[in-house]
């Protein structure tokens, strides 16, 4: 077995959250410590909080890593109505998720149980506020049928991009073109067209 490095470790703060992540989204985020973090790494847990403070500032730097990504991306949602702002943001939530898979796979499972996790669950509910306002406009506006409650339809749009941390994987196929196959279906639907 190799010894531990002591003092200065050679990773950085993003190797250190890597490696947290991985274990929380493995072992459970109560049943990992601050010292299966640093045996991961192979440093000391004294060397690991040169990076971090505690078990929980890791948690909440992980999920405001999701989270960031989702709210940037509603941010540049720049579609000329808004329904197709809303099929613009359903599809960069896709590329969000596929490039931070590990990070949002540990958003969607927070309970609420801690500080950072409340944290977590109140920014998920600013950004579904965000989708459901959305949906809300591109109604008014026509661009989307009014017979389905907009909070609904957010959570169903979102339900199908969340899925996605069960089965996708980057060797399974193109970001892109599965971000495409999903605003399809949520915008277009299954029913073939009549000629």
């Amino acid at each position: 077995m190799t010894p531990r490095r002591r003092g200065r470790p050679g990773h950085d703060q993003d190797a250190v959250l890597a490696a947290a992540v991985r274990l929380f989204n493995t072992h459970g985020y109560d049943a990992t410590s601050m010292f299966d973090v640093a045996e991961s790494l192979n440093i000391t847990k004294s060397a690991l909080y040169h990076h971090v403070s505690s078990k929980e500032q890791l948690l909440t730097m992980a999920v405001d890593r999701a989270l960031d990504g989702l709210f940037e991306a509603a941010a540049k949602s720049a579609g000329t109505t808004p329904a197709a702002r809303l099929e613009e943001l359903i599809h960069s939530s896709v590329l969000v998720l596929a490039e931070r898979l590990e990070f949002v796979t540990l958003l969607l499972r927070v309970h609420g149980n801690t500080e950072a996790e409340q944290h977590a669950l109140t920014r998920r509910r600013e950004f579904d506020s965000i989708v459901t306002d959305l949906v809300e406009q591109a109604q008014a506006e026509g661009g989307i049928r009014t017979d389905v409650d907009p909070a609904t339809a957010a959570r169903l749009l979102f339900g199908m991009v969340n899925s996605l941390i069960e089965w996708y994987r980057p060797d399974r196929g193109d970001p892109a073109a599965i971000a495409e196959t999903i605003t399809t279906l949520a915008f277009d639907g299954l029913r073939k067209s009549a000629n």
